[in-house]
């Protein structure tokens, strides 16, 4: 049997048709020869993600994403609508299922399927609408972990870039002259710094000769003291035997002696004082003292005339001829003289 060109042509374009049409469903999401099973799920936004991404469960491709739209209204939770299809008609989504965008790879998004452990609750049919949710991808940790560094390090810039500013502003000719001038003085005081410790050590090395002499000295005045211990002890018992002594003393016999003394002292100075005996009549008799006060100026009066009147009271010879007065011999004479020459004046 024979068929004509106009039959298998159109035998051909049927079939291109169908590969057409099967290839866009593929594109779509769908299978090649569709049945496949449609959800729904909302979400803040689409987390980049694009029509013919996989779904996945527990890491297998179990369906595709079918479209993804934008939905307007006040609810910021649910902005973003997609549509996505279960391929193997044996999956079921129990209740309680969550619908996550994620990345299944470093550079791919899709759909994550997280199933509950508590699956006694029925399943979702298809059509309805499941929650969903936005995972955390590796880029939005980097970004939530780089986002405070990266401020940071902009303010440390900022504070970097004003300290140049500040140090470029200090920088000039004359704070280099000043710091040149604080470099000179620092190694002005290094040296001297260094001759005061020769100086140092110089004078340590001197005094520890003399530091030794002192504990030689030391040494021979220990050994010394060690040879006369028994010298020492002796002392320390004469020393004791000695305030023996003094403590058994007749302290007594001395304190009523003392006592005697002192009341024959108060008899004396009594009898003074009421004027008995010769130093008491000295001492109140004003008769005896006047009588002696006129001698006194008799005597005064007499050895100033035998001064200027020698004559008066001496004989004196000369050339034989005779003077007035009482002779005396030499011997007399001189004794005058002497007793004249020792009156005051």
């Amino acid at each position: 049997m024979k068929y004509s060109k106009e039959i298998k042509t159109g035998v051909i374009a049927i079939i291109a048709i169908a590969v057409l049409v099967a290839g866009v469903n593929f594109l779509k999401g769908n299978s090649f020869f569709g049945g496949d099973e449609k959800y729904y799920a909302f979400f803040p936004n689409s987390g980049q993600l694009m029509v013919s991404s996989n779904v996945t469960l527990n890491g297998v491709v179990v369906g595709k994403v079918m479209n993804v739209e934008y939905v307007p209204g006040n609810n910021p939770e649910k902005r973003v609508k997609i549509t996505f299809s279960i391929q193997d008609d044996k999956i079921k989504l129990p209740k309680g299922t969550i619908i996550e965008v994620g990345s299944l790879d470093l550079l791919t998004k899709g759909l994550l399927i997280q199933i509950p452990t508590d699956i006694s609750k029925g399943n979702y049919k298809p059509g309805e609408t499941l929650p969903g949710r936005l995972s955390v991808d590796m880029m939005t940790q980097v970004k939530q972990y780089a986002d405070p560094i990266s401020q940071r390090l902009q303010a440390m810039m900022s504070s970097i870039d004003k300290m140049v500013v500040s140090l470029s502003a200090f920088w000039d000719k004359t704070a280099t002259s000043e710091i040149e001038g604080s470099l000179k003085q620092v190694k002005i005081t290094i040296q001297k710094l260094g001759n005061v410790a020769q100086e140092i050590e110089g004078f340590v090395s001197e005094e520890k000769i003399h530091f030794a002499h002192i504990m030689n000295n030391v040494e021979n005045i220990t050994t010394n003291l060690k040879k006369s211990n028994d010298q020492i002890t002796a002392i320390i018992g004469n020393t004791r035997k000695v305030s023996d002594d003094l403590v058994s003393s007749d302290f007594k016999g001395v304190i009523l002696n003392a006592e005697t003394t002192l009341k024959k002292l108060n008899l004396v100075l009594t009898d003074i004082e009421s004027g008995n005996g010769t130093m008491g009549k000295l001492l109140h008799d004003e008769k005896l003292y006047t009588e002696l006060v006129e001698t006194n100026n008799e005597l005064q009066s007499l050895a100033s005339d035998i001064q200027l009147h020698p004559e008066r009271y001496i004989h004196f010879s000369v050339l034989g001829t005779k003077t007035k007065g009482v002779p005396l011999t030499g011997t007399e004479e001189k004794k005058l003289r002497k007793i004249l020459d020792s009156i005051p004046e």
